[in-house]
């Protein structure tokens, strides 16, 4: 990464933290870009730039996994079945407490939950996040040919159980669960869940 890019990338580190912190503070609806760009430190057009919305800047760890289950199709080995692949790389993602499989109790992780919960404009961009995240499975088991009349099925059964898992782990974190006590059942219940998809 050149100095250039991992100081955006900062720069949004830095923009994504102060606006949490004000979020779980004041509510969502309650705090101006403007704040959160004094917060940071940074002018209000540089939000923007990074920014278009409040909304973009809560859910930008989220962005990040939108077509992860379709990279991680398209990247699997020789051999291997869609959901052997999603399988593997969904329990190794327990193992390291990602926060896209919602077994993650970190502050900020916390903070955020419970902020798209209490917010209607969240809530709806993380289901719009999630309706994309099945149509680029879907383009991806398509690709893994031959293209099948279900493959827009499939890639909802598939994010239905993934979807199922981490709003499991979730609802457990939230309820002030360490994601270190959870990890054994969080484990079992996705080996089920994958059971029934395969």
């Amino acid at each position: 990464m050149s100095l250039r890019e991992r100081k955006k990338k900062e720069t949004g580190i830095r923009l994504w933290v102060a606006a949490v912190k004000l979020f779980a503070e004041r509510g969502f609806d309650a705090v101006s870009t403007a704040e959160i760009a004094a917060a940071a430190d940074v002018s209000k057009m540089t939000l923007y730039n990074y920014f278009p919305t409040k909304e973009d800047l809560v859910l930008m760890p989220i962005e990040d996994h939108i077509d992860e289950p379709a990279r991680v199709v398209k990247a699997r080995p020789a051999g291997q079945t869609p959901v052997a692949a999603l399988r593997a790389q969904f329990l190794e993602a327990l193992a390291d407490r990602d926060p896209a499989t919602g077994l993650n109790d970190s502050a900020s992780f916390v903070q955020i939950q419970r902020l798209i919960r209490g917010t209607p404009s969240l809530l709806a961009r993380a289901l719009h996040y999630e309706m994309t995240r099945v149509d680029t499975l879907a383009e991806a088991l398509a690709e893994a040919g031959p293209p099948a009349p279900l493959d827009r099925v499939r890639a909802r059964q598939i994010m239905g159980v993934i979807g199922g898992l981490v709003e499991h782990n979730v609802g457990r974190v939230l309820d002030g669960e360490k994601a270190d006590a959870v990890y054994p059942d969080a484990v079992e219940l996705a080996e089920r869940g994958f059971d029934l998809l395969k």
